[in-house]
């Protein structure tokens, strides 16, 4: 049983009313931590991660309003990306919950919202729907915001992406969508990066070669760029002058020219003078 699959069983055993329901961590070592996005409500700051088993420590909690995704480049994505490359998260939940007030909220409602702050309808964006993401179905948004995730060109092929809905209420979590099986649709098997710094074990056989003793030059971007007022003071030299490419090779030599033959006389008339 993979981790997410344990989660979504044990909540389900806990909100039937098993008492020993609950996720032993310690089994998903390699699948941890887990990096969910989740909506501002701050209903959910008691249900979250205590409803998935989680310890905090494993959980790499990012929020928006309405857990809204707007394209595959977004901040959020950068975040997401982020959380996977520098953080270490092994897997993404998409996590919607029932009752979300951007649902009931419409377009006219939230520019008069914002009017009410003090900001002009001009200084909005053309479309208000599309910039502020406002959404009518809770379900539909978390399984939009998965395929924008999936797709991503900043997201691993590899990665697992799940969708799912908590009830606010009763803390139950369904699935919407098992980022398990979208990878075995797609023929991808999911392959759980090592910690920073340790190898993974595809790359045992390369001996006493160690990722994390790889030195990378400490530059900045930029700094590698030589200054133009140090260039001309002479400070810095200018690269050597690169060597002469090698002479092209040598022409054959033309074979002789076979002379013609010479023209032909003209016929004589041996006849000639004869009567």
């Amino acid at each position: 049983m993979r981790l997410f699959e344990a989660i979504i069983d044990a909540n389900h055993r806990a909100a039937a009313g098993d008492q020993h329901a609950g996720l032993h961590p310690a089994d998903f070592e390699s699948e941890l931590p887990i990096i969910a996005l989740t909506c501002i409500d701050t209903r959910l700051n008691t249900l979250l991660p205590e409803v998935l088993g989680v310890p905090k420590e494993q959980f790499i909690w990012l929020r928006n309003a309405g857990n809204i995704i707007t394209g595959p480049l977004s901040s959020t994505m950068r975040s997401l990306a982020l959380a996977c490359a520098i953080k270490g998260g092994k897997e993404i939940a998409i996590i919607g919950h029932t009752d979300c007030q951007v649902t009931k909220t419409t377009t006219m409602e939230l520019v008069d919202r914002l009017g009410a702050l003090g900001i002009d309808r001009h200084a909005l964006p053309p479309n208000v729907n599309d910039f502020f993401g406002v959404f009518s179905s809770e379900r539909a948004n978390v399984i939009k915001a998965v395929d924008i995730v999936r797709n991503s060109p900043i997201i691993g092929p590899r990665m697992p992406v799940h969708g799912l809905i908590v009830d606010i209420e009763t803390g139950r979590v369904d699935w919407l969508v098992n980022g398990y099986q979208v990878l075995e649709m797609r023929g991808v098997r999911p392959e759980f990066a090592a910690p920073l710094g340790q190898p993974p074990a595809a790359l045992n056989p390369l001996g006493d070669f160690k990722i994390g003793e790889l030195k990378v030059p400490d530059v900045k971007i930029g700094e590698a760029a030589p200054n133009a007022t140090d260039w001309l003071s002479g400070q810095i030299q200018p690269l050597a002058t690169p060597p002469a490419l090698p002479p092209p090779p040598a022409q054959p030599a033309k074979p002789a020219r076979i002379p013609l033959p010479p023209p032909l006389r003209p016929k004589m008339n041996l006849y000639k003078g004869r009567k």
